[in-house]
Protein backbone atom coordinates (compact mmCIF):
# COMPACT_ATOMS: atom_id res chain seq x y z
CA UNK A 1 0.00 0.00 0.00
CA UNK A 2 2.84 2.33 0.87
CA UNK A 3 4.43 1.64 -2.48
CA UNK A 4 1.22 2.62 -4.25
CA UNK A 5 1.08 5.90 -2.32
CA UNK A 6 4.63 6.69 -3.34
CA UNK A 7 3.90 6.25 -7.04
CA UNK A 8 3.90 9.57 -8.85
CA UNK A 9 0.52 10.62 -10.17
CA UNK A 10 0.26 10.54 -13.93
CA UNK A 11 -1.06 13.90 -15.11
CA UNK A 12 -4.26 13.77 -17.09
CA UNK A 13 -3.84 14.68 -20.74
CA UNK A 14 -4.87 18.23 -21.52
CA UNK A 15 -8.23 18.61 -23.17
CA UNK A 16 -9.50 21.34 -25.42
CA UNK A 17 -12.50 23.15 -23.85
CA UNK A 18 -15.86 22.32 -25.37
CA UNK A 19 -16.40 25.83 -26.72
CA UNK A 20 -13.03 25.64 -28.51
CA UNK A 21 -14.11 22.39 -30.18
CA UNK A 22 -16.95 24.36 -31.79
CA UNK A 23 -14.62 27.15 -32.88
CA UNK A 24 -11.87 24.86 -34.18
CA UNK A 25 -14.36 22.59 -35.92
CA UNK A 26 -16.05 25.46 -37.72
CA UNK A 27 -12.73 27.06 -38.62
CA UNK A 28 -11.41 23.79 -40.06
CA UNK A 29 -14.47 23.48 -42.29
CA UNK A 30 -14.15 27.08 -43.47
CA UNK A 31 -10.46 26.61 -44.33
CA UNK A 32 -11.22 23.39 -46.21
CA UNK A 33 -14.12 24.81 -48.25
CA UNK A 34 -11.93 27.73 -49.31
CA UNK A 35 -9.79 25.23 -51.22
CA UNK A 36 -12.52 23.00 -52.66
CA UNK A 37 -15.08 25.68 -53.55
CA UNK A 38 -14.35 25.42 -57.32
CA UNK A 39 -15.29 21.71 -57.31
CA UNK A 40 -18.45 22.46 -55.34
CA UNK A 41 -19.52 25.19 -57.75
CA UNK A 42 -18.82 22.93 -60.72
CA UNK A 43 -20.94 20.19 -59.15
CA UNK A 44 -23.86 22.59 -58.60
CA UNK A 45 -23.70 23.91 -62.17
CA UNK A 46 -23.81 20.35 -63.56
CA UNK A 47 -26.80 19.47 -61.41
CA UNK A 48 -28.69 22.48 -62.81
CA UNK A 49 -27.97 21.82 -66.50
CA UNK A 50 -31.34 20.22 -67.20
CA UNK A 51 -32.25 18.13 -70.28
CA UNK A 52 -30.53 20.47 -72.74
CA UNK A 53 -27.12 20.01 -71.17
CA UNK A 54 -27.27 16.49 -69.77
CA UNK A 55 -24.53 15.30 -72.16
CA UNK A 56 -22.04 17.97 -71.11
CA UNK A 57 -18.95 16.77 -69.23
CA UNK A 58 -17.56 18.54 -66.19
CA UNK A 59 -14.61 19.68 -68.34
CA UNK A 60 -16.99 21.37 -70.78
CA UNK A 61 -18.88 23.01 -67.94
CA UNK A 62 -15.60 24.23 -66.44
CA UNK A 63 -14.54 25.73 -69.78
CA UNK A 64 -17.91 27.47 -70.07
CA UNK A 65 -17.45 29.02 -66.61
CA UNK A 66 -13.98 30.32 -67.48
CA UNK A 67 -15.24 31.68 -70.82
CA UNK A 68 -18.23 33.54 -69.40
CA UNK A 69 -17.09 34.47 -65.89
CA UNK A 70 -13.33 34.11 -65.80
CA UNK A 71 -11.28 32.12 -63.31
CA UNK A 72 -12.85 33.97 -60.38
CA UNK A 73 -16.19 32.54 -61.49
CA UNK A 74 -15.21 29.34 -59.68
CA UNK A 75 -15.36 31.25 -56.38
CA UNK A 76 -18.84 32.69 -56.82
CA UNK A 77 -20.74 32.03 -53.60
CA UNK A 78 -17.64 31.57 -51.45
CA UNK A 79 -19.01 33.85 -48.72
CA UNK A 80 -22.16 31.73 -48.48
CA UNK A 81 -20.05 28.54 -48.47
CA UNK A 82 -18.02 29.90 -45.57
CA UNK A 83 -21.20 30.84 -43.72
CA UNK A 84 -22.55 27.34 -44.30
CA UNK A 85 -19.46 25.80 -42.72
CA UNK A 86 -19.72 28.21 -39.80
CA UNK A 87 -23.31 27.08 -39.18
CA UNK A 88 -23.72 23.53 -40.48
CA UNK A 89 -20.22 22.33 -39.60
CA UNK A 90 -20.23 23.83 -36.14
CA UNK A 91 -23.79 22.68 -35.39
CA UNK A 92 -23.08 19.13 -36.51
CA UNK A 93 -19.94 18.91 -34.39
CA UNK A 94 -21.59 20.36 -31.30
CA UNK A 95 -24.64 18.13 -31.53
CA UNK A 96 -22.61 14.96 -32.07
CA UNK A 97 -20.25 15.71 -29.18
CA UNK A 98 -23.17 16.45 -26.84
CA UNK A 99 -24.88 13.16 -27.68
CA UNK A 100 -21.63 11.22 -27.47
CA UNK A 101 -20.74 12.66 -24.06
CA UNK A 102 -24.24 11.99 -22.69
CA UNK A 103 -24.23 8.40 -23.94
CA UNK A 104 -20.74 7.76 -22.57
CA UNK A 105 -21.66 9.13 -19.13
CA UNK A 106 -24.99 7.31 -18.86
CA UNK A 107 -24.71 4.17 -20.97
CA UNK A 108 -21.04 3.73 -21.78
CA UNK A 109 -19.13 4.23 -25.02
CA UNK A 110 -21.58 3.97 -27.94
CA UNK A 111 -21.21 1.06 -30.35
CA UNK A 112 -20.77 1.46 -34.10
CA UNK A 113 -24.47 1.41 -35.13
CA UNK A 114 -25.25 3.92 -32.38
CA UNK A 115 -22.52 6.23 -33.67
CA UNK A 116 -24.06 6.06 -37.14
CA UNK A 117 -27.47 7.05 -35.77
CA UNK A 118 -25.88 9.82 -33.72
CA UNK A 119 -24.07 11.05 -36.80
CA UNK A 120 -27.32 11.13 -38.78
CA UNK A 121 -29.12 13.06 -36.03
CA UNK A 122 -26.22 15.49 -35.72
CA UNK A 123 -26.14 15.96 -39.49
CA UNK A 124 -29.88 16.69 -39.55
CA UNK A 125 -29.51 19.28 -36.78
CA UNK A 126 -26.53 20.96 -38.44
CA UNK A 127 -28.28 21.00 -41.81
CA UNK A 128 -31.41 22.57 -40.36
CA UNK A 129 -29.56 25.52 -38.84
CA UNK A 130 -27.36 25.77 -41.92
CA UNK A 131 -30.21 25.81 -44.48
CA UNK A 132 -30.28 29.64 -44.95
CA UNK A 133 -26.60 29.64 -45.93
CA UNK A 134 -27.16 26.52 -48.06
CA UNK A 135 -29.96 28.21 -50.02
CA UNK A 136 -27.86 31.34 -50.51
CA UNK A 137 -24.95 29.21 -51.74
CA UNK A 138 -27.10 27.36 -54.30
CA UNK A 139 -28.64 30.58 -55.63
CA UNK A 140 -25.30 32.40 -55.85
CA UNK A 141 -23.53 29.55 -57.64
CA UNK A 142 -26.48 29.06 -60.02
CA UNK A 143 -26.81 32.78 -60.88
CA UNK A 144 -23.76 32.82 -63.12
CA UNK A 145 -25.23 30.37 -65.63
CA UNK A 146 -28.27 32.59 -66.32
CA UNK A 147 -28.47 35.06 -69.22
CA UNK A 148 -27.66 38.68 -68.26
CA UNK A 149 -31.31 39.81 -68.25
CA UNK A 150 -32.26 37.09 -65.76
CA UNK A 151 -29.33 37.37 -63.37
CA UNK A 152 -30.03 38.60 -59.87
CA UNK A 153 -26.38 39.59 -59.35
CA UNK A 154 -26.13 38.41 -55.77
CA UNK A 155 -23.28 39.95 -53.81
CA UNK A 156 -21.70 38.29 -50.80
CA UNK A 157 -24.35 36.61 -48.65
CA UNK A 158 -27.12 39.11 -49.35
CA UNK A 159 -28.64 36.28 -51.38
CA UNK A 160 -30.07 35.26 -48.02
CA UNK A 161 -32.28 38.34 -48.05
CA UNK A 162 -33.13 38.82 -51.74
CA UNK A 163 -35.77 36.79 -53.57
CA UNK A 164 -35.24 33.89 -51.19
CA UNK A 165 -37.17 32.02 -48.54
CA UNK A 166 -34.22 31.25 -46.27
CA UNK A 167 -35.64 27.88 -45.19
CA UNK A 168 -36.38 26.83 -48.75
CA UNK A 169 -35.71 23.12 -49.26
CA UNK A 170 -34.96 22.53 -45.58
CA UNK A 171 -36.44 19.03 -45.75
CA UNK A 172 -34.26 18.08 -48.72
CA UNK A 173 -31.19 19.58 -47.07
CA UNK A 174 -31.78 17.64 -43.86
CA UNK A 175 -32.40 14.41 -45.80
CA UNK A 176 -29.11 14.78 -47.63
CA UNK A 177 -27.22 15.58 -44.43
CA UNK A 178 -28.53 12.43 -42.75
CA UNK A 179 -27.45 10.28 -45.71
CA UNK A 180 -24.05 11.97 -45.93
CA UNK A 181 -23.26 11.65 -42.24
CA UNK A 182 -24.46 8.05 -42.02
CA UNK A 183 -22.59 6.92 -45.14
CA UNK A 184 -19.43 8.86 -44.35
CA UNK A 185 -19.12 7.65 -40.77
CA UNK A 186 -19.83 4.01 -41.60
CA UNK A 187 -17.64 3.73 -44.69
CA UNK A 188 -14.73 5.65 -43.17
CA UNK A 189 -14.67 3.41 -40.10
CA UNK A 190 -14.91 0.24 -42.21
CA UNK A 191 -12.21 1.37 -44.66
CA UNK A 192 -9.92 2.33 -41.80
CA UNK A 193 -10.44 -1.06 -40.14
CA UNK A 194 -9.72 -2.95 -43.37
CA UNK A 195 -6.61 -0.92 -44.27
CA UNK A 196 -5.08 -0.81 -40.79
CA UNK A 197 -3.32 -4.24 -41.08
CA UNK A 198 -1.53 -3.00 -44.20
CA UNK A 199 -0.77 0.61 -43.20
CA UNK A 200 0.47 2.30 -40.04
CA UNK A 201 -1.95 4.48 -38.13
CA UNK A 202 -1.11 7.90 -39.50
CA UNK A 203 -1.94 10.45 -42.16
CA UNK A 204 -1.61 8.04 -45.16
CA UNK A 205 -4.14 5.66 -43.59
CA UNK A 206 -6.52 8.51 -42.76
CA UNK A 207 -6.20 9.95 -46.27
CA UNK A 208 -6.82 6.61 -47.99
CA UNK A 209 -9.80 5.87 -45.74
CA UNK A 210 -11.22 9.33 -46.36
CA UNK A 211 -10.95 8.97 -50.14
CA UNK A 212 -12.77 5.60 -50.04
CA UNK A 213 -15.40 7.02 -47.70
CA UNK A 214 -15.72 10.08 -49.91
CA UNK A 215 -16.51 8.00 -52.98
CA UNK A 216 -19.08 5.83 -51.17
CA UNK A 217 -20.64 8.95 -49.65
CA UNK A 218 -20.78 10.59 -53.07
CA UNK A 219 -22.57 7.64 -54.68
CA UNK A 220 -25.02 7.35 -51.78
CA UNK A 221 -25.81 11.03 -51.36
CA UNK A 222 -25.69 12.45 -54.90
CA UNK A 223 -29.32 11.60 -55.83
CA UNK A 224 -30.53 13.31 -52.65
CA UNK A 225 -28.16 16.20 -53.30
CA UNK A 226 -29.46 16.71 -56.84
CA UNK A 227 -33.06 16.68 -55.66
CA UNK A 228 -32.17 19.17 -52.91
CA UNK A 229 -30.45 21.47 -55.40
CA UNK A 230 -33.40 21.38 -57.82
CA UNK A 231 -35.91 22.04 -55.01
CA UNK A 232 -33.93 25.01 -53.73
CA UNK A 233 -33.56 26.47 -57.22
CA UNK A 234 -37.11 25.74 -58.45
CA UNK A 235 -39.22 28.64 -59.71
CA UNK A 236 -42.35 27.05 -58.21
CA UNK A 237 -41.87 27.20 -54.45
CA UNK A 238 -44.44 24.46 -53.87
CA UNK A 239 -42.31 21.90 -55.70
CA UNK A 240 -41.63 18.88 -53.46
CA UNK A 241 -38.79 16.36 -53.34
CA UNK A 242 -40.75 13.44 -54.82
CA UNK A 243 -42.12 15.65 -57.59
CA UNK A 244 -38.60 16.73 -58.53
CA UNK A 245 -37.30 13.15 -58.34
CA UNK A 246 -40.02 11.84 -60.68
CA UNK A 247 -39.44 14.73 -63.08
CA UNK A 248 -35.68 14.14 -63.26
CA UNK A 249 -36.06 10.40 -63.92
CA UNK A 250 -38.84 10.90 -66.48
CA UNK A 251 -37.34 13.78 -68.45
CA UNK A 252 -33.60 13.27 -68.07
CA UNK A 253 -33.10 9.61 -67.26
CA UNK A 254 -32.28 7.61 -64.12
CA UNK A 255 -28.51 8.11 -64.39
CA UNK A 256 -28.98 11.89 -64.18
CA UNK A 257 -29.28 11.34 -60.44
CA UNK A 258 -25.51 10.82 -60.48
CA UNK A 259 -24.77 13.85 -62.65
CA UNK A 260 -21.62 15.60 -61.42
CA UNK A 261 -20.23 12.44 -59.80
CA UNK A 262 -16.57 13.29 -60.36
CA UNK A 263 -16.77 16.96 -59.28
CA UNK A 264 -18.70 15.91 -56.19
CA UNK A 265 -16.13 13.25 -55.35
CA UNK A 266 -13.38 15.77 -56.09
CA UNK A 267 -14.89 17.91 -53.33
CA UNK A 268 -15.92 15.35 -50.71
CA UNK A 269 -12.69 13.33 -50.71
CA UNK A 270 -10.22 16.21 -50.31
CA UNK A 271 -12.71 18.06 -48.09
CA UNK A 272 -12.71 15.20 -45.60
CA UNK A 273 -8.92 15.02 -45.57
CA UNK A 274 -8.46 18.78 -45.32
CA UNK A 275 -10.90 19.12 -42.42
CA UNK A 276 -9.00 16.55 -40.38
CA UNK A 277 -5.59 18.00 -41.28
CA UNK A 278 -6.64 21.54 -40.37
CA UNK A 279 -8.40 20.29 -37.25
CA UNK A 280 -5.26 18.54 -36.03
CA UNK A 281 -3.02 21.52 -36.77
CA UNK A 282 -5.39 23.95 -35.04
CA UNK A 283 -5.52 21.67 -32.00
CA UNK A 284 -1.72 21.66 -31.84
CA UNK A 285 -1.68 25.44 -32.24
CA UNK A 286 -4.14 25.82 -29.37
CA UNK A 287 -1.96 23.72 -27.02
CA UNK A 288 1.14 25.64 -28.12
CA UNK A 289 -0.43 29.05 -27.52
CA UNK A 290 -1.96 28.10 -24.16
CA UNK A 291 1.01 26.16 -22.77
Amino acid sequence: MAGEKDKPKVPKPRQIPKYMNFIIGGTSGMMAISLVQPADLLKTRMQLLGPAGKNMTFIQVARDIVKKEGVLGFYVGLSAALLRQATYGTGRLGCFNAMFDWHKANRGVPNFPTKIVMGMIAGAFGAWIGTPAEVALIRMTADGRLPPEKKRNYKNDNARRRHINIMEGAGATVSRAMVVNGAQLGSYSQAREMLLPFMYDGLPLHAASAMIAGFITTVASLPVDIVKTRVQNAADKSTGQLQVLRSVIKNEGFMTLWSGLMPTYAKIGPMTILIFVFLEQLNKLYFKVTS
